[in-house]
């Protein structure tokens, strides 16, 4: 079993590699080609979880496992919030293949995943990217996006100014970005053509009255039913996409939160990413539609970018180790 580590899918999952990945991998999710229930989460004290995502590509495809611990806390003492391992299994025997650092596929494939649906689902002149919140995934999703649009201005907004202050300068830095800070949230949503929600609130952070026609939206932060991000009004006013349908209607807190309030049915999922990917639906149908990319994320994605990497991993002659 190879031992793939932080530094190792850093420089090998590049955004345009996992933007790729993320993509075929949502078309074989949608396609009935891959096996994954729905996640299980354990919450414990001050808002830290611990999940398992159990899935297969395919019924003799490799197959794995995602056991990560979430803690908010540690983005603010510099350490990744998402710690653990995705456990990669052949389907030969059944034997561990690999065992790969969870926390930085987590990263990159989410913001890479956002990306791939911002493509197919946003205007193509879209130039104006908003980010509201100013973590590790505010991170992946500017780095990401800017992959596949030109960016004119980033405005990234949250409820601290100075934290918000200290991504754009850092960013402007190392991507060569336009990228403003904005204490105002609603007038950095104001200005949106792409809105990334990359928080940990609990309540909506973005509100309707304030995203303009045509802004298309990834909603990310709240990755379980009970937080939200945007509000019942931004959910039914919307063209509303999952990741996974059956997981958004278990576990999509937006979506929950809208059809309690009795705007919404399930019907208004329309469909899935995959789903646009593979032709069967159309991820936008006017220039002034308001979309949005519900995102829980799903282990076929760390399936995807798991097999690339151990195929790297085997390709540059990492060593293999007992187990």
């Amino acid at each position: 079993m190879r031992v793939i580590s932080q530094s190792f899918v850093r420089e090998h999952l590049t955004y345009p590699a996992a933007i790729r990945l993320v993509r075929a991998g949502m078309m074989a999710l949608s396609n009935g080609q891959s096996i994954q229930p729905l996640r299980s989460i354990v919450h414990m004290a001050e808002g830290r979880m611990f999940g398992v995502m159990p899935g297969a590509l395919g019924e003799w495809q490799d197959f794995g496992a995602k056991l990560v611990s979430v803690f908010p806390g540690n983005f603010a003492a510099g350490i990744q919030s998402h710690q653990g391992g995705i456990l990669m299994f052949e389907p030969k025997t059944g034997s561990p293949t690999a065992l790969i650092h969870a926390g930085e596929v987590t990263g990159i494939r989410t913001g890479a995943a956002s990306a791939a649906a911002t493509d197919a689902m946003a205007r193509p002149d879209a130039e104006i990217l908003t980010l509201v919140g100013y973590g590790e995934q505010a991170v992946s999703h500017l780095h990401a996006i800017a992959e596949i649009r030109t960016l004119k201005t980033v405005w990234v907004t949250g409820r601290s100014a100075d934290k918000a202050e200290a991504f754009a300068r850092t960013q402007s830095r190392l991507t060569g970005l336009d990228v403003r800070a904005e204490p105002d949230i609603d007038r950095a949503v104001s200005r949106a053509d792409i809105l990334c929600t990359v928080t940990a609130a609990t309540e909506p952070v973005v509100t309707s009255d304030h995203v303009k026609p045509g802004t298309h939206i990834n909603a990310v932060g709240s990755s379980y039913a009970g937080p939200v991000e945007i509000d019942n009004a931004l959910v039914a006013r919307s063209r509303f996409i999952a990741d996974h349908r059956a997981g958004v209607l278990e576990q999509g807190g937006e979506f929950r939160s809208a059809k309690a309030a009795g705007l919404v049915d399930d019907d208004h999922v329309v469909g899935e990413i995959g789903q646009v990917y593979l032709g069967q639906l159309d991820g936008r149908t006017s220039a002034e539609e308001i979309t949005v990319y519900k995102s829980l994320g799903h282990i076929v994605q760390d399936l995807v970018c798991g097999q690339f990497l151990h195929a790297k991993a085997a390709e540059l002659g990492l060593p293999e180790l007992d187990f």
